[in-house]
């Protein structure tokens, strides 16, 4: 099972560091996180028992679902694309194996089970990564260390579950990784963002929802983060069509209460476009309601 899927997980290497990918395709995609790639645009990458390095190039990234697709300039022959599974199907207590390049070492696995499914989580800024709030995440007790970044979360069957992604950081641990905890993008959500970067370099249907909007966590006359003040509107986007404005200050998203910019974007991340949901809001000091459509967020 683990050399069905051990030869479509490389290693890449970029200017500032290195983490793990799967291969796409045949003709030569490779899907990671877009932390991994970072501000780069060329990169190499080192195939599972080779100790040859191939030349690869940007496709597209969008980091607002941490995932990226770079292409092997010269693809070998033999290159092995791998399976992605159904995300509904994946099961909490179902084993998993985590594949990558851990601190360097290639070719890794790690075991472990799928802890939960559909967390949302909020990644640290730095490291390359741009802090991007993610749902519907896998949740697994395989180890996952830097480096696993971009590799393959994989089942029983050989079939691709997920992207590792990050690990949980226990700040009572000094900001240091809680063993044990790790997250992985679901197949659903890969294959659906790398499709789109692989036709068009961009995405434009990202399943997520949006509000259409710029803003800011707002802070009240005791310093104390009050809301998420609206910077700036996308015209003809959900909040413009619902009458919204820079410089209201958004308090509630349906009953869930918004404090600042993450608990916003933590909020939006457990909804779907289309939705509607009211949204409360403070303009000139008086507090108002707007009942808004949700867009899809895009590159």
């Amino acid at each position: 099972m683990i050399a069905d899927v051990l030869p479509s997980v490389v290693q890449i290497t970029t200017a500032s560091g290195l983490g793990s990918g799967i291969v796409y395709d045949a003709k030569g995609d490779i899907v990671t996180n877009a932390h991994v790639v970072g501000t780069a645009t060329s990169f190499t990458v080192t195939l599972p028992n080779s100790a040859k390095t191939l030349d690869a190039t940007l496709v597209g990234s969008f980091p607002e679902s941490d995932l990226a697709v770079i292409k092997l300039s010269s693809p070998p022959s033999g290159l092995k694309p791998a399976v992605f599974g159904d995300s509904s199907k994946v099961a909490v207590g179902q084993i998993t194996l985590a594949m990558g390049s851990p601190l360097g070492l290639s070719s890794s696995v790690t075991q472990g089970i799928v802890s939960a499914t559909g967390r949302t989580v909020s990644e640290p800024q730095g490291g390359g990564s741009a802090g991007a709030t993610l749902g519907n995440m896998v949740q697994t007790s395989a180890a996952i260390n830097p480096g696993n970044s971009g590799g393959a979360l994989v089942n029983l069957s050989s079939q691709v579950i997920g992207i590792n992604t990050l690990a949980a950081i226990d700040q009572e641990l000094n900001g240091s990784s809680a063993p044990g905890i790790g997250f992985a993008i679901p197949a659903a959500t890969i294959t659906n963002i790398a499709d789109q970067l692989i036709k068009s370099g961009k995405v434009t249907n990202s399943g997520r929802a949006a509000l259409g909007i710029t803003a800011r966590t707002y802070f009240s006359s005791d310093f104390q983060p009050a809301g998420a003040v609206i910077v700036g509107v996308t015209q003809g986007g959900a909040a413009d069509s619902a009458g919204l404005q820079a410089g209201d200050v958004i308090t509630k998203l349906g009953d869930t209460q918004i404090t600042s910019l993450n608990s916003l974007t933590t909020a939006l991340a457990s909804l779907q476009p289309d939705a509607k949901v009211t949204v409360t809001y403070l303009r000139d000091g008086q507090t108002k309601t707007a009942d808004v459509t949700l867009g899809t967020l895009s590159s």
